[in-house]
């Protein structure tokens, strides 16, 4: 049994044939524990996979059985993975993670996400990208989301951007009700919800919640609010 149909699979033929770079896409389940949605998510990323052979690749990996993979892509949940940009044989890791099933609404995110890897631009506006130069400080960003929140799209692929356009980014989808406990940490009560953790050089943290999907500008600030703590 597919999980997607003829018509979206189509839908999605078109699409990724405007495909500029190839994509590799690195999954990590887990075999060892009794992990719900691995399988289902692992399914999904391979039909994807499938709808463009020559531009699309993805590689399959156990969590607990390829420690070392895992802590390179920094991957500690199942199911997780990683969107990376292909130049020749060169991988260019942008930041761009996921941690659970995108399924639902955020099916759109993954879609759009292979899209902005495979043409290795943020496509941020310039007044973003500038204000980007500023960080100096590794940047974790984790957006909160669930299945049915139709705005948790917009929140994921603006900070899967911001990773896309920063190499000092690292960028999250977190499905909240597959990992409630990381949730909880957050408080989290209504999604989108968007953490920012930023270790500076000097031991201090910085740290930023927005809630909801903001624009650009909005997220930005609150980027840089995380990374010059007052």
């Amino acid at each position: 049994m597919t999980l997607l149909d003829e018509n979206i699979r189509a839908q999605l033929r078109e699409v990724f044939a405007d495909l500029k770079h190839p994509v590799k896409i690195v999954f990590f389940g887990d075999e060892a524990e009794n992990c719900e949605y691995c399988e289902d998510t692992r399914q999904l990323l391979t039909e994807v996979a499938d709808l463009a052979l020559d531009k699309i690749h993805l590689e399959t990996y156990d969590l607990k059985g390829n420690p070392e993979l895992a802590k390179k892509y920094r991957v500690e949940r199942a199911p997780g993975f990683v969107i990376l940009g292909m130049r020749g044989n060169e991988i260019l890791d942008y930041g761009v993670r996921y941690a659970g099933i995108p399924a639902g609404h955020e099916f759109t995110s993954l879609i759009n996400d292979i899209i902005n890897v495979s043409r290795q631009d943020s496509g941020l506006k310039k007044e973003t990208r500038e204000g980007l130069t500023k960080l100096h400080d590794p940047v974790s960003i984790q957006v909160f989301v669930t299945p049915s929140c139709p705005y948790c799209p917009r929140a994921v692929i603006l900070a899967h951007q911001m990773a896309i356009e920063s190499p000092l980014i690292e960028a999250e989808m977190v499905e909240a009700l597959e990992f409630p406990k990381l949730a909880d940490e957050y408080g989290v009560s209504g999604v989108p919800h968007t953490v920012i953790n930023v270790q500076k050089s000097n031991g201090q943290r910085g740290f930023e919640e927005v809630v909801g999907a903001v624009p650009e500008k909005n997220l930005l600030e609150a980027i840089l609010a995380a990374a010059n703590p007052a």
